[in-house]
């Protein structure tokens, strides 16, 4: 039996928190969906989230400052953080990689494979 993971979507756009929920909720994912970093940084320390799941381009609080604040906090400064976006030009991966994202899953992203993907990713981070 595979453990439940505890994962955090900050994502700013309802339709696709909602085509997440329904591919990670079936899959037995614990989930807690955020439409914004102010959100996230509010409720990630309650919460406790093993991976979080972060869109790149949202208003007020992009990605990539969401990261930043989140990994201010000590209990998450080594949490798996994934980026969701349609910037996927190896370049732009690797500087998401290189702000500590632990990998970067390409949007529109497939509500059928987006459950292994998260698993693939979670599991290579917790071998290490």
């Amino acid at each position: 039996m595979e453990e439940t993971l505890r994962v955090l979507y900050v994502e700013d756009e309802a339709d696709i928190r909602e085509f997440a929920e329904f591919a990670l909720e079936d899959e037995g994912f614990e989930l807690l969906m955020c439409e914004s970093g102010q959100a996230a940084l509010e409720k990630v320390t309650e919460f406790k989230p093993d991976i979080i799941l972060l869109d790149v381009m949202m208003p007020a609080m992009d990605g990539p400052t969401t990261l930043q604040e989140i990994r201010k906090i000590a209990e998450f400064q080594v949490t798996p953080i994934i980026f969701l976006t349609a910037k996927v030009q190896p370049h732009e991966v690797q500087s998401f990689i290189a702000l500590g994202a632990v990998d970067v899953i390409a949007k529109p992203f497939d509500p059928m494979e987006l459950p292994d993907q998260i698993r693939t990713i979670w599991k290579r981070h917790s071998d290490q």
